[in-house]
């Protein structure tokens, strides 16, 4: 073994210090020892030269052309803050879907090939010096946050590094205002995830307990934009709420809306298959299906489902203009609207329900701080993402799964694609 870990030691940059020596020591035991489960770093397919790597990714090369790709040249820097993870579990969302059916969503313009896929979950293979003084290691399972922001912006400096213009993103291509990274040759196409392996800051990434699934673990990510919306809402111990929309962030904010402290849920969606789902993640979720009804109807519906005073609060999450409007009209006085669904139009809003009601409407961009929060719901079984995956794909069928899920079944929630497996 001495002979191997010298070998290895020479044929790689040699280390700087005693500490970085001890590191590899312990990573290349990590390698040949342990492996629980079959997960280890012998199992890799990643070719790697220095910052380099050449692997199998799922490549949107233009709109409307998507190709899992092999051998495909991958520029990452790895520093001493940085981790390297083997991709097992990811979760197909709608912005995945967007960019290839339409290759943008609003200033997010593909120009170029990019890797798809941002909700993710793996293990560590590769630990830098910084990152192991963090308590990181060789075969944690993990989750990742998929932004890294500017660490020295004003938004990032006040807690809010989500609406930082120079965030990177998986798989969203950088906007022209993002200066610091749509010239930088590691950043520039917006890679995502559904790739063998990333490296990953260890500050954006996650440990996951021994009872969360990988599976379970790549859904963090939706996970966070309903934990960042129901935050947002200031929810209070007994409000009523009503959702917009049965899709994948739709549930979760189901969900988090209950896990915050609303008593009760009013889903609105055009399809009653996606009511079963949603009634089996809790008390106090109630369907409405809204396919034959006329808004006046809607509104009266509402109404009377929330005791006669409608939802304290509404998230819109089906990125659908017109019941985003009609929102004000059954929100009860003093609402939060949280508008989470991404529009590409402007929505009209009767300024007059604004102020009579003292409503408040406010947009929500992603998440912030919040994942911490969400696996500590999930450990606890206060929240179960396992009934939202409906449908599992392996890697080698990528395509015919992006394909599926861009007109999926009114029953179909969530996919997930499996590069590797637990």
């Amino acid at each position: 073994f001495l002979f191997f870990f010298i070998k290895e030691l020479t044929s790689n940059l040699q280390p700087s210090s005693s500490k970085e020596v001890s590191i590899m020591f312990m990573q290349l035991v990590s390698r040949r020892l342990l492996q629980p489960s079959g997960i280890g770093l012998t199992t890799r397919s990643v070719r790697q030269l220095g910052d380099l790597t050449s692997q199998t990714a799922l490549v949107l090369k233009a709109k409307n052309e998507l190709e899992l790709m092999h051998n495909y040249e991958i520029l990452e820097p790895f520093t001493p803050n940085d981790l390297r993870i083997d991709i097992y579990s990811v979760g197909i969302c709608r912005s995945d879907l967007t960019y290839y059916a339409e290759g943008k969503i609003g200033p997010f313009i593909l120009n170029k090939p990019m890797i798809v896929g941002h909700e993710a979950a793996g293990v560590i293979t590769e630990v830098g010096s910084a990152a192991f003084d963090r308590g990181f290691r060789v075969g944690q399972r993990v989750c990742m946050e998929p932004g890294v922001p500017d660490l020295t912006s004003l938004d990032t400096l006040t807690g809010h590094y989500n609406r930082d213009k120079n965030v990177r993103f998986w798989a969203t291509p950088p906007a022209k205002y993002a200066t610091q990274i749509n010239k930088n040759p590691a950043w520039d196409a917006g890679h995502g995830c559904l790739r063998d392996s990333v490296v990953h800051p260890a500050a954006f990434t996650f440990p996951l307990p021994d009872d969360i699934s990988l599976d379970h673990g790549a859904l963090v990510e939706p996970l966070a934009v309903g934990m960042h919306a129901a935050t947002e809402a200031k929810i209070k111990p007994g409000d009523r709420a009503a959702v917009i929309g049965g899709g994948p962030i739709g549930m979760m904010c189901v969900m988090s809306a209950l896990a915050g402290g609303c008593s009760s849920v009013v889903l609105l969606d055009p399809s009653s298959k996606k009511f079963e789902i949603a009634e089996s993640l809790g008390n106090g979720i109630v369907g409405l299906n809204v396919s034959e009804k006329s808004d006046e109807e809607i509104v009266d519906n509402v109404i009377e489902m929330t005791g006669g005073f409608g939802p304290d609060v509404v998230f819109e999450c089906a990125g659908s203009d017109g019941p985003a409007a009609l929102s004000t009209k059954y929100a009860a006085n003093g609402a939060r609207i949280i508008i989470v669904g991404c529009h590409g139009n402007p929505i009209p809003v009767d300024v007059g329900d604004l102020q009579t009601k003292e409503l408040r409407i406010q947009g929500l961009f992603r998440y912030a701080n919040v994942y911490p929060s969400a696996i500590n719901l999930l450990a606890t079984k206060r929240i179960d993402v396992g009934p939202l995956i409906t449908k599992h794909w392996d890697f080698e069928d990528s395509v015919e799964a992006f394909d599926y899920a861009l007109n999926p079944p009114p029953e179909s929630i969530k996919n997930i694609i499996h590069i590797k497996k637990e």
